[in-house]
C-alpha cells in the first residue's frame, strides 16, 4: 500500500469519526489505567460496569489500597480473571505511592515496571490520557493493520511498528482509535462487513467482494 492510499484510508476515518476516544470510562490517567488492566480478555462494557461502582468509592491508588485486594475484588469480580487483575492492581497502586507520589508517569519505561503493565496498556496510557502519537495494537488492529495493507506484519510488535512508521504523521495521535473501532464494528474477524466499510474502495482485502455481497 502507498502514502496516498494510506492518507485516503484516514481521511476518511477522521470523516466518519472526528474526535474518537476509548471506550473505556474515566475521569483521570489512573482510573484509565486501572480500567485498562481490568480490560485484558474483557469487554469495554463488562469493564465500565465494574469501574463505575469501583471508582465511586475509590478512584486514587491510596483509596484502592485502602479497600485491600479483598474488598476491591468484590467490584470486580463479574470481571474474567479477577483475582489475578485484583492482585496486578492493588500491586500497581503500591507501585504509585511508593515511587511515583500516587501520580500515574508519562514514561513508557516507568509504566511498564508497574504490575500488570505491558507495552500494549502503557501505549493506551500514553495515548488516550496524555496524547502521545503511540500504537496499541490489540486483536483487532493486527488485523485490521493486516487485512487492509495499511501495515502487514507477522507479529504486534511489528505491526505497531510498522503503523508508527507509515501512519501519516497528522493522523498518528487518534489512529489507535480509528483502526480499533473499525475492527470492532467494521472489520470483524469472521464475517467482515464490507457492504458497510466506509474505506472499501481503498482497502487491499483480496475477498472483500465476496463479503460485500453477503454484508
Amino acid at each position: 500500500m502507498n502514502r496516498d492510499k494510506r492518507q485516503a484510508i484516514f481521511e476518511c476515518l477522521r470523516a466518519a469519526n472526528p474526535h474518537p476516544t476509548t471506550e473505556l470510562t474515566f475521569n483521570s490517567p489512573f482510573e484509565l489505567l486501572v480500567a485498562v488492566i481490568l480490560s485484558a480478555q474483557a469487554t469495554d462494557r463488562s469493564v465500565n460496569k465494574a469501574t463505575e461502582s469501583l471508582f465511586a468509592v475509590a478512584n486514587t491508588p491510596e483509596a484502592i489500597l485502602e479497600l485491600g485486594e479483598a474488598g476491591l475484588r468484590e467490584h470486580i469480580r463479574t470481571i474474567g480473571l479477577f483475582n489475578s487483575k485484583a492482585r496486578n492492581v492493588i500491586a500497581t497502586c503500591q507501585a504509585l505511592v511508593d515511587h511515583h507520589d500516587g501520580q500515574v508517569p508519562r514514561s513508557r519505561k516507568a509504566l511498564e515496571a508497574l504490575p500488570g503493565v505491558g507495552r500494549k496498556t502503557a501505549n493506551v496510557v500514553l495515548n488516550t490520557a496524555f496524547g502521545e502519537p503511540t500504537m496499541a495494537v490489540d486483536t483487532h488492529i493486527f488485523r485490521v493493520a493486516n487485512r487492509t495493507g495499511i501495515a502487514r506484519g507477522r507479529n504486534v510488535r511489528e505491526v505497531e511498528d510498522r503503523l508508527v512508521r507509515l501512519v501519516p504523521r497528522e493522523f498518528l495521535k487518534d489512529a489507535h482509535h480509528w483502526l480499533i473501532l473499525h475492527g470492532r464494528y467494521v472489520c470483524v474477524a469472521r464475517r467482515p462487513r464490507c457492504g458497510a466499510c466506509p474505506i472499501y474502495d481503498l482497502c487491499e482485502f483480496k475477498a472483500r467482494a465476496d463479503y460485500a455481497e453477503a454484508t
